[in-house]
């Protein structure tokens, strides 16, 4: 196992995780279209995900982590399946907490951060050659990555909320 694939795989993560939100930075609610549509679950009357995942957003990260693959040598392929991914990651954690009560923004301390790391992660492991062990130390590595990036790029203006 290669550092430089552990940071390969590491930047892809924060790629596909940061595209929705610097996309949201520069683009403003151009694209901004929810992917639930503002669908409320009939079982609790709360929003399916929330109108903070949106399409462009959605794709933004899949694109992004794609084209960001071939750059580091990495099959376009993976960076494709990490930027997805994440996504259905971050969706499903959305899910989780808008049945929780949590609106669209707030925190929720791992929720917010393993899904979008360990499902992207599961999808490539046997294709890059990681252990089950090496992807939780990845997932690790993310979660407090993330947690000083997301301050970072909100002290920027770059985020709305810090975590």
């Amino acid at each position: 196992m290669s550092l430089l694939l552990l940071a390969q795989l590491l930047f892809l993560l924060l790629v596909a995780n940061g595209a929705p939100i610097l996309l949201r930075r520069v683009l403003g609610d151009c694209g901004n279209w929810p992917i639930d549509l503002g669908w409320k679950l009939p079982v609790d009357g709360r929003p399916l995900l929330g109108s903070s995942k949106t399409w462009r957003g959605l794709l933004g990260a899949v694109l992004c982590a794609g084209m960001t693959a071939p750059v580091m040598n990495m099959p376009i392929r993976i960076g494709l399946l990490i930027g997805l991914g994440a996504m259905l990651g971050d969706l499903l954690s959305s899910f989780m907490k808008r049945r929780a009560g949590l609106s669209p923004g707030a925190m929720a301390f791992g929720l917010d951060q393993i899904p979008e790391s360990l499902i992207p992660l599961l999808v490539v492991r046997t294709e890059v050659g990681i252990s089950l062990a090496t992807t939780g130390v990845l997932v690790l590595l993310f979660l407090v990555t993330e947690l000083v990036l997301s301050r970072l790029l909100f002290a920027w203006h770059i985020r709305e909320r810090p975590y």
